[in-house]
């Protein structure tokens, strides 16, 4: 008997804009631009982060003000909702719950494994805590020991050890840095061509 699939994404590069980015452009500081697609160590980047965000004064605040105002990418909503109507998904990402809800909204509020912030009293963002480091590939391995098998779909450094964990790994719209160290993936730049692949894959 074959077992049932489940698909686990990654979030933003996938089926948001990255949202760091859209508040860079937002702030000017050009530092902020920087991803996970650009550093591969995570807590380097997050506190690098936490610290311009201290020396501008710049608060959780600010960065939901902005989050309001962004939407899907173009396709992204279709895509996920068709999915959703064929087989199991659950998003699991590095941004934050103080981040994510309003995205949520926007998507019709799928299943969504993320992280947490430590704001203070005054809406500084002092700290962030992981829900469990490497995440995303514990979750894809205790899904594999529910006896799923399991699709995964990400874009950037922070996501090829899931990729790796999976059944079978995807990337989406990748970096060619990305893609040139990890060529063992398969890669798609459109929704229509990732559909038609899942949809040999989910029969």
């Amino acid at each position: 008997m074959d077992k049932p699939t489940i698909v686990a994404t990654d979030l933003e590069g996938v089926l948001v804009p990255e949202i760091w980015i859209a508040f860079a452009e937002k702030t000017g500081i050009e530092e902020l631009k920087l991803t996970t697609r650009d550093v591969p160590d995570y807590d380097k980047l997050m506190k690098g982060r936490i610290k311009i965000l201290k020396e501008n004064n710049l608060r959780l605040k600010d960065i939901q003000d902005v989050i309001k105002r962004i939407d899907p990418l173009p396709g992204a909503r279709d895509f996920l909702e068709w999915l959703r109507s064929v087989t199991q998904v659950v998003i699991l990402s590095d941004t934050f719950y103080e981040f994510a809800m309003p995205l949520m909204e926007k998507l019709n509020y799928p299943t969504l494994f993320c992280n947490q912030l430590e704001v203070s009293e005054d809406g500084t963002i002092v700290d962030y805590h992981l829900r469990q480091r490497d995440g995303k590939r514990k979750a894809t391995q205790a899904f594999k020991s529910l006896n799923f098998r399991v699709i995964s779909m990400g874009d950037s450094y922070n996501d090829t050890t899931m990729l790796a964990e999976a059944d079978i790994g995807i990337l989406f719209r990748p970096p060619e840095n990305v893609v040139k160290e990890f060529p063992q993936y398969s890669v798609f730049t459109e929704y229509e061509d990732l559909k038609a692949f899942l949809e040999k894959e989910l029969k």
